[in-house]
């Protein structure tokens, strides 16, 4: 196949998944093993599953900039974009720091392990169906209401998706309303934590490969980046009004019909 068509698709893959439960990582993964290119390297490949969210995180920049742009008029308005970016920060920590010490690991035994990848798709779309059976009503309707410590820990949770298949968005929307958050609020911490956890693993990248790619896997990694971008701002928009209306059983369902075709197509 074409590698730009290749990044394309991936592109288009990224944009539509990062930010909603289903796991982009992982569904990336897939469509490269099942629609590969060899004019592209395995190295590369790796590098861009990564790299390639940074598309994805301008588009949360871009969509909720008057929540997070710096640019006030008022002290009021300092004070509560502090607190929303200290909020934040603490909650990026966990990620930050276990993801620094263990990313060579999850590279080597997690990265291409498609089971692994079938496997945590089931199990977190059984996790979701169970969630929303409780019919969680979370309490906590803003951020401006969520704790420091409650921001931390919803950070733990991020961690989980450390391993692929798991799904970033999902596991810290699945923390929060466990811990009392409301659905679209869930959400909307979700999306705000992907800007620095994202950043940080992209920059993790870049500064391992010594930003030696050429000069074919640069446009590669800029056309990729710029397709993601536009398919996951349409998809944000698209996602902020679902919530607001249904659950998040439906993702829970594709999870495991997804999973359970993946370890059928393995065989």
């Amino acid at each position: 196949m074409n590698p730009f068509l290749l990044v394309i698709i991936l592109g288009i893959v990224e944009g539509m998944t990062e930010f909603v439960p289903v796991s982009s990582t992982g569904h990336m993964i897939l469509v490269e093993r099942f629609i590969n290119s060899p004019l592209v390297s395995k190295t590369f490949m790796e590098n861009f599953l990564v790299i390639i969210q940074f598309g994805a995180i301008l588009s949360v920049v871009a969509y909720f900039w008057n929540d997070l742009t710096p640019f006030v008029k008022t002290k009021e308005e300092f004070k509560e974009k502090l607190s929303l970016w200290t909020k934040i920060i603490v909650g990026v920590l966990p990620a930050g720091v276990i993801g620094l010490l263990a990313d060579d690991y999850i590279s080597e035994f997690f990265m291409d392990n498609t089971t692994i990848v079938a496997s945590m798709l089931i199990l977190y779309g059984i996790i979701f169906i169970l969630v929303e059976r409780k019919n969680l009503m979370g309490g906590i309707g803003s951020i401006k209401e969520m704790s420091y410590k409650l921001a931390f820990t919803i950070g733990f949770f991020q961690c989980l998706a450390m391993i692929p298949g798991t799904s970033r968005s999902g596991a810290t929307i699945v923390g929060a309303l466990l811990l009392g958050v409301s659905r679209s609020v869930a959400a909307e911490y979700s999306f705000f934590l992907a800007i620095p956890t994202m950043a940080g693993a992209t920059l993790l990248k870049l500064v391992k490969n010594g930003l030696n790619f050429t000069p074919l896997e640069w446009q590669l990694l800029a056309v990729g980046s710029v397709v993601s971008f536009v398919v996951a701002y349409v998809v944000i928009k698209w996602f902020m009004g679902y919530i607001k209306k249904k659950t998040f059983m439906a993702f829970g369902v594709y999870r495991i019909i997804l999973g359970i075709l993946v370890l059928l197509l393995m065989k």
